[in-house]
């Protein structure tokens, strides 16, 4: 009977080594056995228990042994999980050389460090996801271009189309060439400024390319019936107006939007002067509400528009006391004053729809982009009343078009893959 005893004891004991050693084992570490001698006609289980847990059932310490060591493995496995997540983000922060904008609280880059390409800081991998999407896009129109030669037997539009696939097509081998020699560190990447004035040269000749091909099927629409589309939120895609703006005293600014960015819908426009980069800058970035910039001063307006759909949106303002006025679809939504009190809008500077400029026609920055459609751009050099601001958002017979600036594709060169397309404002409201 003692023997049988002894036997049991004997397994048990065995067992939680086992179950020990496991456990170890698992979590990556080492086991050592100590040894202890016990008499020859000693009780086994009696001298277990004298020389570990005295009184308590053997295979319930066991398994509670086993229970702590799992859960401390468990600790500290999330633990190692949470240092290499740190490691990460502290690698691509030191990745970033960019000094803080304190007025915006984000990210600025300096002049001299722009990037052609887009949000480099967002990593190789978001950068070719980027750039593909802005292929696909411009292959989704090559594809409604062949479909419009087949329908009209255009040959000279079937050689263009094989032209501009070709085109594609290397410009996709350039950018996979470049992420890959991003992501192994190759030494070729003292030529990277190089390249990427070569992908960016090739993306804005493409554009060209196809935007003239488009033109056969446009060639009668009205020159002010268009909406350019920004589709990425890059810091490469932009229009540019080709006049610069005079000086004013007041001014009314009033488009139409359509976006469902977020957060925020970037920056539909700004103007920038010699010596002052945000002389006239409307904005929504980040979680912040919409800005009108003038002078570097700020007025925060009550503007709702990133639900995806089209809205008519206005801001007049007056040198005299800095007064503004706010207005969306034709409505009166806030006003205020003391913005920029006294100052004039200078002239000779340069006004870029799409960007936010860090400098005089530059320094972009891809997350204050913007990202959605606009059209009917328009400025005038003096405070429209409410009646006017209503007709232009009705789409009424009586709205004019701004004196200093009218919405004309002329008036335009756009960069970066940004696209035109046909619009109506009264048919997009019906």
């Amino acid at each position: 009977m003692q023997a049988a005893r002894n036997t049991l004891c004997w397994r048990l004991i065995l067992l939680s080594c086992l179950l020990v050693e496991s456990s170890f084992q698992d979590f990556g570490g080492q086991t050592q056995f100590i040894c202890t001698s016990v008499p020859k006609d000693m009780d086994v289980c009696a001298a277990t228990l004298q020389n570990s847990v005295p009184g308590e059932d053997l295979k319930t310490t066991v398994m509670q042994l086993r229970e702590t060591v799992l859960q401390q493995k468990e600790t500290i496995m999330n633990q190692k999980e949470t240092i290499r997540e740190l490691t990460s983000k502290l690698a691509r922060c030191e990745s970033q050389s960019e000094p803080v904008d304190a007025r915006h609280g984000g990210r600025r880059k300096e002049a001299g460090s722009k990037n052609t390409m887009g949000d480099v800081s967002r990593g190789p991998a978001d950068t070719l996801t980027q750039l593909s999407q802005t292929l696909q896009s411009l292959k989704q129109r090559l594809e409604n271009l062949e479909q419009f030669s087949r329908s009209n037997n255009s040959v000279q539009a079937n050689s263009l189309k094989d032209l501009l696939q070709s085109k594609i097509d290397d410009l996709e081998k350039q950018v996979l060439s470049r992420v890959n020699s991003i992501e192994e560190g190759k030494p070729g990447l003292r030529n990277e400024t190089e390249q990427r004035g070569r992908v960016e040269s090739t993306l804005t000749s493409l554009h060209q390319r196809i935007t003239d091909l488009e033109k056969g099927q446009i060639e009668n629409r009205p020159l002010d019936k268009f909406q350019i589309t920004f589709p990425l939120r890059t810091n490469y895609m932009y229009a540019k107006v080709k006049r610069s703006l005079p000086e004013m005293y007041a001014l009314t600014v009033c488009m139409w939007l359509k976006s469902n960015a977020s957060p925020g819908v970037g920056t539909p426009f700004s103007y920038a002067v010699p010596g002052q980069a945000n002389e006239l800058v409307l904005i929504e970035w980040g979680n912040n509400p919409m800005e009108i910039l003038i002078n570097d001063k700020v007025a925060k307006l009550p503007f709702l528009i990133n639900d995806g759909k089209w809205h008519h949106i206005c801001v007049t303002w007056t040198t005299r006391d800095g007064v503004w006025e706010a207005f969306q679809d034709g409505v009166k939504r806030g006003s205020g004053d003391n913005l920029a009190p006294y100052h004039p809008i200078k002239p000779q500077g340069l006004l870029i729809l799409g960007q936010e400029q860090d400098v005089l026609g530059g320094g972009f920055d891809a997350t204050q982009a913007f990202v959605g459609d606009l059209a009917n751009f328009h400025i005038w050099d003096r405070k429209l009343s409410v009646g006017e601001i209503y007709n232009l958002a009705t789409c009424s017979s009586k709205a004019k078009v701004g004196n200093v600036f009218a919405w004309m594709e002329t008036s335009l060169d756009i960069y970066g893959g940004a696209s035109k397309w046909t619009f109506e404002a009264c048919r997009q409201l019906n």
